[in-house]
């Protein structure tokens, strides 16, 4: 699908209408990407998230994007990996269906995301990767507003896990 792309990159350096943060429940910042986002968004980012007052796993909140290229952050809270027996695999996929329909209804034509959950969530790595490329193929599947979704991948293992996910579901698999 030519409107999806996966790349190694800082998700903090993304000129798109949105980028997606894995956060955590509180919104208040955190490690990982969460950080990172928070600390070159400026000091406004956590202001404007105190009064949003959290976010449930899989739910998904906007803020503007500050000092970020992006104009929006789509803030949701991934699910923490507890073997697979707790809904975590559906709440991942909801984590992108919510973002992506909040981006949608704010008329986003481009959003990026990180790899949701499989840092210190320990969501095993392929099979989040493979949730993820077919949540976000089937919604540009069915909706035309967004243009263009990039998957911006921290490190080489990740974008590996995920191109594979996307070899996987391009053959029906």
């Amino acid at each position: 699908m030519e409107r999806f792309s996966i790349i190694r990159g800082d998700i903090t350096t993304q000129a798109v209408d949105a980028i997606v943060n894995a956060a955590n429940t509180s919104l208040l910042g955190g490690g990982g990407v969460d950080g990172a986002i928070h600390r070159a968004a400026g000091p406004q980012l956590l202001e404007e998230c105190r009064t949003l007052h959290g976010c449930k796993t899989g739910q998904a909140k906007l803020t503007r994007g500050y000092r970020l290229p992006a104009k929006y952050i789509i803030h949701t809270p991934g699910p923490i990996w507890q073997g697979g027996g707790h809904g975590e695999e559906e709440l991942l996929c909801n984590c992108y269906r919510n973002s992506l329909t909040l981006a949608k209804e704010q008329g986003c034509k481009t959003v990026a995301f990180p790899s949701i959950s499989t840092g210190v969530y320990r969501f095993p790595l392929q099979k989040a990767a493979s949730l993820a490329v077919n949540t976000i193929l089937a919604f540009l599947e069915k909706d035309q507003t967004i243009q263009w979704v990039t998957m911006v991948c921290f490190d080489e293992k990740t974008k590996a896990a995920y191109e594979q996910a996307y070899r996987d579901a391009a053959k029906g698999g």
